[in-house]
């Protein structure tokens, strides 16, 4: 996969976790993609300051990111 198709597929699974997202008032965009393997994101609006956005990025982002992009080995949040 090179890496324009890692950052297309990596939007494509944005794209399926962003309405949970939106429905609480928030969204997420893709920052980077390091060394095909490490993902930066940036929560915003309601997710900045929410308690549970470390669980969200885990349990919800990081586990889409990887089902689509099995090679990705952590997704981080920058602030």
């Amino acid at each position: 996969m090179t890496s324009e198709e890692l950052k297309l597929t990596i939007e494509k699974a944005l794209d399926e976790i962003r309405p949970f997202l939106q429905s609480d008032g928030g969204d997420i965009s893709l920052v980077s993609i390091d060394n095909d393997k490490f993902v930066k994101v940036k929560l915003e609006g309601n997710c900045v300051g929410c308690s549970v956005n470390q669980m969200t990025l885990k349990s919800g982002v990081e586990m889409t990111i990887k089902k689509h992009a099995p090679q990705i080995e952590k997704v981080i949040n920058i602030d």
